[in-house]
């Protein structure tokens, strides 16, 4: 299905002016760890018992999808994920877990005082662990477009800071069993949607047993292996195929590429 038709079935307007929607939960988004944090994000809150609305999943394929006229009405930035919820739509992946974690109460984001001991890392993860791992990720698996005398600098400097960012969470490991205490909360929702790829990114983190401990802490959670599934064979889950591996090498490439970066819109 595409984005304009998923707009269709919706019931709503892909028009920054006019933008109408049923009391649903629309979801737009693709197997990627910025993904999966919302998918994750909603079979936790199923775990929790909370009750939701109409959750309607729409995939938007990275080959193109998030630069159709429909995907940019509602994410100029043309990024994913998106959602549309009761007539508003909210960007960005951290954001959305905020505003679900808002909208409907658990654990996963306390709404008393506590909220300040996970939004900080909740940031943390959207400043720091995404753009570093994902720049780590783009020279070693994605950019064809230099050399490796070119890439060298970026590599080393990339690869320090990711173990580094591993080392500040191998920090909060030893204090408490999760990100910002003894909960589970959607800041490791967001950091462990990056740091579970450490092998695709080559970022070494077996020398942090703790960090590795609640990778598998996490991954062992029902709703976390509904989340992931999202998008993905069952039994690719946590290791893709070969084919699947040059898939993404292809379309990793071709957005890595200098000769597809934009400068406007």
């Amino acid at each position: 299905m595409t984005v304009a038709q998923s707009c269709m079935k919706a019931k709503f307007v892909c028009i920054q002016e006019n933008l109408e929607v049923e009391v649903s939960l629309e979801i737009y988004t693709g197997a990627t760890p910025n993904g999966w944090k919302i998918t994750i994000m909603i079979e936790e809150l199923k775990e929790a018992g909370v009750v939701l609305p109409e959750v309607n999943y729409h995939t938007v394929s990275l080959g193109g999808d998030q630069f159709t006229d429909e995907y940019t009405a509602m994410n100029p930035n043309q990024k994913l994920p998106t959602i549309v919820h009761d007539g508003r739509v909210i960007i960005e992946s951290c954001a959305i877990l905020q505003y679900l974690g808002e909208k409907f109460p658990s654990s996963l984001f306390p709404t008393d005082d506590r909220r300040w001991d996970v939004i900080p890392w909740l940031y943390w993860q959207a400043a720091n662990i995404g753009p570093v791992f994902g720049n780590k990720l783009s020279y070693t698996r994605y950019i064809t477009d230099a050399n490796e005398e070119q890439k060298a600098h970026p590599m080393e400097r990339f690869g320090k800071e990711a173990l580094r960012l591993v080392s500040v969470l191998d920090y909060q490991l030893a204090r408490h069993s999760y990100l910002t205490g003894d909960q589970y909360t959607v800041a490791d929702i967001a950091t462990w949607c990056w740091i579970r790829s450490y092998k695709w990114s080559k970022v070494d983190i077996t020398t942090k047993p703790r960090v590795v401990d609640w990778v598998h802490r996490v991954r062992a959670r029902p709703g976390v292996e509904r989340g992931i599934g999202y998008g993905v064979p069952k039994d690719e889950i946590d290791k893709f195929s070969k084919e699947r591996r040059e898939q993404y090498k292809r379309g990793g490439g071709s957005i890595a590429s200098n000769e597809a970066l934009k400068s406007d819109l």
